[in-house]
């Protein structure tokens, strides 16, 4: 028997066509629920105001850079969404005099469109707002090379084999709606695949590519980026697959609680806390990767509840 169709989108998979029971489950967890997911690979943790939640997502990238040495250069692969990390990790770098010419850093992704990633110029690229808002702002005598700031934005082979290269000591990421972490969006309901997604195995080859996006995903870019001007918002996306992400040594995922919704950021909680994994929620193939934290800004948990408005 074939699952449910999407009740948002019917010619894709998603978390809507899951079992009404895990659904259900996930909706009613409260903070405390949350916490107690944690177990060895997967640790959650709450913070009580934004300043220190951001702050500590920025402090991420001060922990793996200073790591990087001549013989073993490392790197963290960063976001955008949320960004409000960026302009704190300029400041620290300034502010304690960080040496970045042994560092790395990794964007996640880029849009497309006709083919081809964005320019800089584009209103929504995400390297000109990895660069605009961090990279720019550190003095110049610190900055690591442009060569060691990887964009999924050329040649897409030579981006995935960097992380063969140079060590991915942590990646970060924010969970879209449509429960994704950078572009990994769930895969369309089609040929082989009508009757059910494929096999997180299968989903987990796949590397930096360029693909398809969910119509969640379109839509909420333009509500958080544009201001909710669809026609701006490109339908393609290079971004960083599986394959890399399993070649950081941690996977760190930050949850403000505007990005995704409250229940949103209590499935894929769930999902990975109890090993259940499926491709119709990218986010919940990370309960295979064995070292995984989830960060929550606690005013931004909500609940799930009917609220008129």
């Amino acid at each position: 028997m074939s699952r449910p169709i999407s009740k948002v989108a019917p010619g894709w998979w998603d978390y809507t066509t899951l079992e009404g029971d895990l659904l259900e489950d996930a909706a009613g967890l409260t903070p405390k629920d949350l916490l107690e997911l944690s177990r060895d690979g997967f640790q959650v943790h709450m913070y009580d105001t934004l300043e220190e939640f951001f702050l500590a997502e920025a402090l991420e990238y001060i922990e793996a850079w200073k790591q990087a040495t001549p013989d073993n250069p490392a790197g963290i692969c960063g976001p955008i969404g949320p960004t409000e990390q960026l302009p704190l990790v300029a400041r620290i770098v300034n502010s304690i005099g960080l040496d970045l010419r042994n560092a790395h850093f990794w964007g996640m992704d880029e849009w497309v469109e006709e083919g081809k990633p964005v320019p800089g110029t584009h209103p929504l690229s995400f390297a000109k707002a990895d660069m605009e808002l961090c990279f720019n702002r550190i003095r110049p005598e610190l900055r690591m090379p442009e060569s060691q700031i990887h964009f999924p934005t050329g040649d897409l082979e030579a981006y995935s084999a960097s992380y063969d290269s140079v060590r991915c000591v942590i990646m970060q990421g924010g969970q879209g709606e449509v429960k994704h972490w950078a572009f990994n969006d769930p895969p369309k309901r089609e040929g082989r695949y009508i009757d059910a997604p494929p096999p997180p195995a299968q989903y987990r080859r796949l590397a930096t590519r360029v693909t398809d996006l969910h119509p969640m995903t379109v839509i909420q870019n333009a509500r958080t980026s544009g201001g909710g001007y669809v026609p701006q918002v490109p339908t393609q996306a290079a971004t960083v697959g599986p394959v890399e992400t399993w070649k950081a040594e941690r996977i760190s995922i930050w949850h403000p609680g505007h990005h995704d919704n409250p229940f949103g950021i209590r499935l894929t909680a769930l999902m990975i806390g109890k090993g259940i994994a499926d491709s119709a929620v990218p986010m919940s193939l990370l309960a295979d990767h064995p070292n995984v934290h989830f960060h929550y800004y606690r005013g931004g948990i909500g609940t799930v509840e009917a609220e008129m408005h």
